[in-house]
Formats: structure tokens, C-alpha cells, sequence
């Protein structure tokens, strides 16, 4: 485990990593998860290993710390990434991001592109006030206090098992900070900032999440969107080979 300090005040964001060769990718999880727990599968397989592979967990998450006195706005979360790869010695490495970590993967790569080289986004969120079934508005939805005091157990409860059993590793006041924080987006929005940006851009989209709004705008500055067979949010579970060929740049 390695770690590097985010806010001057001695907190701690962490990863682990594998060794290899670079440019080093760094996986980004989403809102209430880990980087280990949803990317390591896929960082093992034969197309990819080889490469310096880092699992971060944002402030808030995971093994990383939690400080109350955080903001844990999409910027923040992007200045505390840029300080583990800055720890790290890394320059130009690939983020491979999942949903608010793909938004935060945007923002890094607009304020520090020299960290970025390459990004490969899934279901990334591109917008500010995502629709009311988004996992983040039902967060939002309360106030930070009462979400503390009682609404994070009630989340946690109707939430599928699989996002609880990292969900519920979140600090509570964090988790409900990011998803305010995501709600309200990014300065430019994510979407502008992603399609502007002067590098290699993959979304991925599982078929069964619908599609992806703004498509055709987004493919016509640049960005690969790739719809996953059989997938919904999480690609990287539900059809692994998929997601393992487009890191690796094979679809």
C-alpha cells in the first residue's frame, strides 16, 4: 500500500499497485466503491498484464482517508488523484474510470494534462443533475446531517448487495459530499471538458443501461463509444472480455 497527502492538513489518499512496464494505467472507481474490488480481475488478465497498474481509492474511500473538514467536490477528488500520481513519479498514464470516477478522470485531465494520456470511461457521468434514479441523486436527495443520522443505513439497505458491500466501507458524510459534488458537476461540465480534451477518449456503455445521450456529439469530436453486449452499469462484471479488450485498445 502507498500513499500521498491530498489537503495539507496530513490526510492520506491510498492505492496499491503492480509493477510493469509504462505508460502505468490507474484505475478510478465510482461513488461508494473501491478500485481494487472492480478493476483487479480485470488488470490481471493476459492483454494486460505487464503494465504498471495502479487501484486508487479516492478521499472518502476505501483505504484512503476521510476528513471531515473535505469538500470532496469533483475538483478536489482530482487534486487529490493528481497528488498520488505526482507521489507516484507518473506522468501520461491511462485512467480507466467508472461512473463519478470517470467524471473525476475528466476534470484531472483538464486541470493536469500532464498526468493524462489516455482515457477509458465507463458510463462516466458527462452532466450536471443526472435524472432522479441516478444512485447519486437518491444520496443527494437528503440533507448531509440526515443522511449521517440515519438515511445512509436505508440506503444501504435497498441498494443492490454488490454496491453495499463497498458502499457501506464509505464514510457516510464523504459518500453524501460526493454525490453533491457530482451532482452539481464540473466548471466547464464534464461533457465539454471531455469532448475538447486533445487525447485518446473511449466510453464505454452497457447495452442495457439505454443509450447513451448526446452520442453522436461526442463521437464526431473524437470520442470512441463502445455500447458493451449484455452489460449494464457495471461492464467490468458483466461482460469482463469486453472491458478487458478496450483497455487494452482491441475493439
Amino acid at each position: 500500500m502507498k500513499q500521498a497527502e491530498f489537503d495539507g492538513k496530513g490526510s492520506c489518499i491510498r492505492w496499491t499497485e503492480t509493477p510493469g512496464e509504462e505508460p502505468a494505467r490507474v484505475y478510478v472507481h465510482g461513488l461508494g466503491a473501491m478500485s481494487a474490488v472492480y478493476h483487479a480481475h480485470i488488470a490481471a488478465r493476459p492483454e494486460l498484464v505487464g503494465r504498471r497498474s495502479l487501484f486508487v481509492d479516492l478521499p472518502g474511500h476505501g483505504i484512503s482517508d476521510r476528513p471531515e473538514h473535505f469538500g470532496y467536490t469533483l475538483q478536489e477528488h482530482a487534486d487529490a488523484l493528481a497528488a498520488a500520481l505526482d507521489a507516484a513519479g507518473l506522468t501520461g498514464v491511462e485512467l480507466v474510470a467508472h461512473s463519478m470516477g470517470g467524471a473525476v478522470a475528466i476534470v484531472l485531465a483538464h486541470r493536469r494534462p500532464d498526468l493524462v494520456s489516455r482515457l477509458v470511461l465507463t458510463e462516466a457521468n458527462l452532466d450536471a443533475f443526472p435524472p432522479p434514479t441516478a444512485g447519486s441523486s437518491g444520496i443527494a436527495a437528503h440533507e448531509e446531517d440526515a443522511f449521517v443520522d440515519g438515511a445512509h443505513a436505508r440506503v444501504l439497505a435497498n441498494v443492490g448487495p454488490l454496491w453495499a458491500a463497498t458502499m457501506r466501507l464509505a464514510d457516510p458524510r464523504a459518500l453524501h459530499r460526493s454525490a453533491v459534488g457530482l451532482r452539481r458537476g464540473s466548471e466547464p461540465v464534464m461533457r465539454s471538458i471531455l469532448e475538447q480534451l486533445p487525447i485518446e477518449r473511449v466510453y464505454l456503455q452497457g447495452e442495457l443501461s439505454g443509450e447513451l445521450a448526446g452520442r453522436q456529439t461526442l463521437e464526431a469530436a473524437g470520442v470512441r463509444v463502445v455500447t458493451v453486449a449484455g452489460a449494464g452499469h457495471n461492464v467490468m462484471f458483466d461482460n469482463p472480455d469486453a472491458f478487458a479488450a478496450a483497455v487494452a485498445g482491441r475493439c
